[in-house]
């Protein structure tokens, strides 16, 4: 007998999750958001902005936030060795694998990896899960799509190769001729959800080797509706539901992200995530976002994290506890024919 139960990826898995079995985990992966807020506090253009400008902003974002999340996401370039020390030893750790500097080309956006920088690096430096953005709407041109589907194929056997859980974020873009730089992300307010919830279904497909998604709102976070019972809502949430359905038929965890709406906004897109089974979140702006608009005085930011953003992720926390979808390990059949000194050994093959 041989045993493909995957025990590395289930284990780092439960690392990014609280106790409840809900993600609710902070993102500081983040380059063009952070070095264009710099760059526009200290007056500069963005190719100005000092190294340790931005290694010091994401340090304090592991000093204040990083022992109230499940997790963080951290890219090699800055966040690592800025805030490595400091991350407290029960937070999960996700590090992003793709280069921010997407290729735009007339038929849809070319996702690559960071250079010298791979899945085999990523689980020798102790992370727990591997991100990586995947630039996606279905109606790119078909030599697009054949590129990012093979490049999320590829990051996804490496991934099985080291037993190490696969984070998939996949964005809606516009195409060529639009104002949105290829480094950078803001939500488009012509948005089509049918682009969206088409490339969760795609993904969730079990070749490509994912073990989670991270999520966009299927309409723009800042345009969403009260929830007050009306047909708006309903017809928002049937969206929600729709990705949820998706990914639940794949029994397949997912998680939000924030696109950069504001605290409260983002609030009300999770109100609707976890009405669909969202598990938790994956969230960067909506959290520190605030905070950050006080660079370079640290200490304001510092403050200003200490109240609205750790305010801010304590709520989502609250609000995963009470309406979120649960996520457990499942090591069924771990120990099924195991009767005697070595048989696992002897039987367990990742």
């Amino acid at each position: 007998m041989t045993y493909t139960l995957r025990l590395g990826k289930e284990r780092g898995l439960r690392r990014l999750a609280d106790d409840q079995g809900h993600f609710s985990m902070v993102a500081l992966d983040q380059r063009p958001p952070i070095i264009n807020l710099i760059a526009k506090r200290r007056g500069i253009e963005p190719a100005q902005v000092a190294y340790a400008d931005i290694v010091a902003a994401k340090r304090l974002l592991v000093e204040v936030l990083g022992s109230q999340a499940s997790a963080m996401l951290f890219d090699p370039n800055y966040a690592l060795p800025a805030g490595i020390d400091l991350l407290p030893a029960r937070t999960g750790l996700v590090m992003t694998l793709e280069d921010h500097r997407a290729q735009d080309t007339p038929g849809g956006r070319l996702s690559h990896s960071i250079k010298d920088w791979n899945v085999e690096k990523i689980k020798a430096c102790g992370a727990d899960a591997v991100k990586v953005l995947a630039w996606y709407r279905p109606d790119a041109a078909a030599q697009v799509l054949e590129h990012q589907r093979n490049y999320v194929l590829e990051i996804g056997k490496e991934c099985r190769r080291h037993d190490i859980p696969y984070v998939l974020e996949l964005l809606v873009y516009p195409l060529t001729g639009s104002v949105a730089p290829a480094d950078d992300y803001v939500e488009a307010p012509q948005k089509l959800p049918e682009l969206v919830i088409d490339s969760v279904r795609e993904f969730c497909d079990p070749r490509y080797g994912v073990d989670m998604l991270k999520l966009e709102s299927p309409l723009p976070g800042a345009t969403l509706p009260a929830r007050d019972g009306g047909a708006e809502q309903q017809r928002v949430q049937a969206l929600f539901d729709a990705m949820g359905d998706v990914c639940r038929a794949a029994s397949m965890p997912w998680v939000m992200l924030s696109a950069g709406v504001t605290g409260e906004q983002f609030v009300r897109v999770m109100e609707y995530a976890f009405a669909a089974g969202a598990h938790g979140f994956l969230a960067g702006r909506a959290i520190w976002g605030h905070a950050l608009q006080q660079f370079p005085d640290l200490q304001a930011c510092r403050d200003t994290l200490r109240s609205d953003g750790l305010q801010t992720l304590r709520r989502l926390e609250d609000l995963a506890r009470g309406h979120a979808g649960t996520w457990s390990a499942n090591y069924a059949g771990l120990t099924r024919g195991i009767e005697a000194e070595g048989d696992f050994c002897a039987a367990y093959a990742p």
